[in-house]
């Protein structure tokens, strides 16, 4: 019997390079998907239909550290990391486009611009809030974890569905709506 190889007994491994705009370009395809072609680790160009963007910190630098994967799937598992953008601003202006094509689907984040309503029942709060997408009524539990004042004098809010919401400047909003958000700032 032959004896194999211990690289031939496990899939070929990607390894995460470093993605600039001299070994990669990002396109939106035709189903609005990210696509890519790249120089992969091995220096062989590579083109790939789809690709998904993660931010490595979406709230402190969301347009830095930007993991470029594999999706994942049933057959293969969790998307392989394909490399590692460190500054959107470095990417060619397509390039840039279709990224934050990706990004602004994954990380949606309507601005709070005016809270209509406020009122407590059964440990859930209920915001009646004006976005820059809409009126809309988000639910919070556990406010002193779920609203939170940023280092940059944003305020993130959670509501129990995972779906963020921002007010940028709570000295901009009227008196009625920041009375209702300091108390938890």
């Amino acid at each position: 019997m032959e004896e194999k190889n211990i690289e031939q007994l496990f899939e070929p491994k990607r390894v995460s390079i470093e993605l600039t705009k001299d070994n990669a370009s990002f396109k939106v395809n035709e189903g609005g998907l990210v696509s890519m072609d790249f120089v992969n680790h091995k220096g062989e160009q590579e083109h790939l239909d789809r690709v998904v963007i993660f931010r490595s910190f979406p709230i402190t630098n969301p347009d830095e550290f930007l993991s470029v994967r594999e999706p994942d799937s049933k057959m293969a598992g969790r998307g392989k990391e394909l490399g590692m953008i460190r500054r959107l601003d470095d990417m060619d202006e397509e390039s840039r486009k279709a990224i934050l094509v990706e990004l602004n689907v994954r990380y949606f984040s309507p601005e709070i611009t005016k809270i209509k309503s406020f009122k407590a029942k059964f440990g859930y709060q209920y915001w009646g809030v004006v976005t820059s997408s809409g009126e809309a009524e988000i639910v919070v539990t556990n406010p002193f974890v779920n609203i939170r004042m940023l280092e940059d004098g944003r305020v993130l809010m959670k509501d129990i569905e995972g779906n963020n919401f921002v007010i940028s400047k709570v000295g901009a909003l009227d008196a009625q709506s920041r009375k209702y958000i300091e108390i938890y700032l």
